[in-house]
């Protein structure tokens, strides 16, 4: 996978970069692993906006990932490669002796006719998914479930991997990419290996409009803005903050943070990752 620049022939696109597509499958998504994606728009369902700078977007297929990877003890082939418009991360197809299709995240280094299993049996490699009690310390994992049986939450994004630092007879302590240390129940599945895509945090994205259509809008900054759509408005001139950062609602903007103090699993960090 490489990056692949454009000719720079106008100021839109002079700055432009995109993922190569060589290692992919040319085929649309498995039809009964796909459905219209719903657009939301950072509304809730009465219409109220409670998610800003999110709108427009081009129309697409959601496909449905396998987070549990429940088919335990039963091999299943890679048969494709995939791209998928929701993550940052590819997917891959699997299929089952018994004809049932899924897609995962793709890991490094897997490989169409790759052959993957999920269950306390499967080997150590990439793409197979075992309980943290049965992965050796020191090997990274994603795809990490935090409450056994509810499917993988932690560790989905392109190119990122956690590591098991230590493990007793009840948890793992698990190093996260955003350098959190956790305590996580030695009966939850994770999946062996770094994801793939490592390089989707090095695109230039290189104009406005290519953000549009991932459904981003513009942000406005406060001190540009009048006095009553927000409490950094107005001032003659150019005009600093005036106060601590705040958003159009008035709540702290930078810093404080919006964790529960009484949060049942704040027992269970052991070191924050700020």
């Amino acid at each position: 996978m490489s990056l692949i620049t454009s000719p720079k022939f106008n100021n839109s696109r002079r700055s432009y970069s995109s993922l190569g597509t060589a290692h992919l499958s040319k085929k649309r998504p498995e039809k009964k692993l796909r459905q219209i994606s719903v657009k939301h728009s950072g509304r809730n369902f009465s219409g109220k906006l409670t998610t800003r700078h999110r709108g427009g977007q081009q129309k697409r297929y959601l496909r449905r990932i396998d987070w549990l990877r429940d088919k335990r003890d039963i091999p299943a082939k890679v048969i494709s490669i995939e791209y998928d418009p929701n993550r940052s991360a590819d997917i891959a197809l699997l299929l089952y002796k018994d004809g049932e299709h899924r897609y995962i995240l793709s890991p490094q280094g897997t490989k169409i006719g790759d052959m993957l299993e999920a269950g306390k049996s499967a080997d150590i490699r990439p793409g197979n998914s075992l309980p943290l009690s049965h992965i050796p310390v020191g090997v990274a994992i994603h795809n990490l479930e935090l409450t056994p049986g509810k499917g993988g939450q932690l560790v989905r994004g392109a190119g990122t991997s956690a590591i098991i630092q230590s493990r007793d007879s009840k948890y793992a302590s698990v190093l996260l990419p955003s350098r959190e240390l956790r305590l996580v129940p030695i009966t939850c599945y994770a999946t062996v290996g770094q994801l793939g895509n490592l390089d989707w945090k090095n695109v230039t994205f290189g104009k406005a409009g290519r953000k549009r259509r991932l459904g981003i809008k513009p942000t406005v900054r406060g001190t540009a803005q009048h006095p009553d759509s927000h409490p950094h408005g107005g001032g003659e001139g150019r005009s600093g903050e005036g106060m601590p950062p705040k958003t159009p609602w008035g709540k702290p903007a930078r810093g404080k943070r919006t964790r529960r103090p009484n949060r049942h699993s704040t027992k269970l960090i052991i070191k924050r990752r700020k």
